[in-house]
């Protein structure tokens, strides 16, 4: 549970800083930046609940910006007035999965420290 709490306070922050910084990143409206935040956090922790576990760490950070990558970039179809290039989502995607691995590793030492 602590992992998704992490998840639900760090990947909207990742995704409001990104629209700030990147003018490849344009979201009309803050709360949209956040709803992206959370539908990112949500899926982490779902990808994460199914395949995460010792000796996946490269596969799961993977996937999880590949994941990012096509929730940001696919997130113009439900935000219209959203502009979101494919190199903006690329960067949301970079940060995306800077944030996951270091959360993954975080996680995998809290699973190994509950197994001694």
């Amino acid at each position: 549970m602590d992992g998704l709490l992490m998840k639900l306070l760090v990947s909207p922050i990742l995704v409001v800083l990104a629209d700030a910084l990147f003018p490849e990143v344009n979201f009309a409206n803050l709360y949209q930046s956040v709803g992206v935040g959370f539908v990112l956090a949500l899926a982490g922790f779902f990808l994460d609940r199914a395949i995460l576990a010792p000796g996946s760490l490269w596969l799961t950070t993977a996937i999880d910006f590949i994941i990012g990558f096509l929730i940001v970039y696919g997130s113009i179809v439900f935000l219209p007035d959203a502009q979101i290039s494919a190199m903006g989502a690329g960067f949301v995607a970079i940060f995306y999965g800077v944030a996951e691995y270091l959360q993954h590793t975080w996680l995998l030492r809290a699973i190994r420290s509950e197994n001694t």
